[in-house]
């Protein structure tokens, strides 16, 4: 891969965007439900995930009664862009206000254009799920916070998607996903998995069962929460072998999360480096090869 300047990656510290970041995981997850309740079900909840844009994160188009709309997080001009394929664009702006004007505003300017739907109304994978309408907790938005979040997805964003180009197995888009706010990108065995147990705060265990109900090798990038106020990149297996966290796997600087049952790698030291972008490719495919060597997968299949 190219050479790029780490000056390109930008500093992601997560106590400076701390409460930027919690604002926008509710507003994510208001706009991520929204998708979730109008497209038909995708194998592994894929229905249910965003995107990465040039302006910021995105539903793309989504199918409504006959017409498309899309709902877009533009963190260029700070405004949520409504757009619908019958009416002129609707434009928010992003600035600081708690969740629940969010959720009220964002409801009032989807029904003006015609778009009325419910939402399951409190958050997933948090603890406590707070319902959106009562929500004033969370009400803080830095511009310079959230672009600088979205930039650091940008650069993540490329290099999934260089990786994912390897594999010709079943494989995942590169998914914004809003329970955890994290960008990920799995590759598939084309076995079964074992039930899974579940265990995610406000998650139906039927949707984790689902969603792991095959073989996987993941990887990710999240940007870190209070109680772990870390920028990480991670990779897991799904079912993980005892031995997986013995396996040997690059840049140096990754780690073994025993409590976790992943391998880590700090954002820091990736944006820090000399080719950020080699040492990202580096964990990928490593850990990718330290799930998978385990398992006994067909690689011969599965990669060019």
């Amino acid at each position: 891969m190219k050479h790029t300047n780490n000056t390109q990656w930008p500093v992601l510290n997560f106590l400076e965007i701390q409460d930027t970041f919690e604002t926008l995981h509710q507003w994510l997850q208001i706009v991520g439900k929204i998708r979730l309740s109008t497209m038909p079900w995708q194998n592994h909840s894929w229905h249910a995930a965003l995107y990465i844009t040039p302006k910021g994160y995105s539903t793309q188009a989504i199918s409504f009664e006959g017409k498309l709309f899309q709902i877009e997080f533009d963190f260029t001009k700070h405004e949520l862009v409504i757009e619908s394929s019958e009416t002129d664009a609707v434009v928010l702006k992003l600035q600081s206000k708690t969740v629940a004007d969010f959720y009220n505003e964002l409801f009032q300017s989807l029904s003006t254009i015609g778009i009325d739907i419910k939402i399951h109304g409190a958050p997933n994978e948090m603890d406590p799920a707070i319902p959106f309408a009562e929500n004033t907790v969370n009400k803080t938005y830095d511009p310079k916070a959230a672009n600088t979040l979205w930039r650091a997805m940008i650069k993540t964003n490329c290099v999934f998607n260089a990786f994912r180009s390897k594999f010709i197995g079943k494989c995942s888009p590169v998914h914004l996903f809003w329970g955890a706010f994290d960008l990920a990108v799995t590759r598939f065995s084309g076995n079964s998995a074992p039930l899974h147990q579940g265990g995610m705060p406000n998650m139906p265990l039927d949707v984790m069962q689902e969603a792991y109900s095959q073989e996987v090798s993941s990887a990710g990038f999240w940007p870190g929460s209070k109680d772990s106020p870390m920028p990480a990149f991670y990779a897991y297996a799904y079912p993980s072998d005892s031995k997986f966290g013995e396996q040997k796997v690059l840049p140096k600087e990754a780690f073994y999360s025993e409590e976790m049952g992943e391998f880590f790698l700090k954002y820091e030291d990736v944006q820090q480096s000399e080719n950020p972008e080699k040492m990202l490719m580096e964990f990928l495919q490593t850990t990718y090869e330290a799930a998978v060597n385990l398992s006994d997968w067909n690689r011969e299949k599965l990669e060019k």
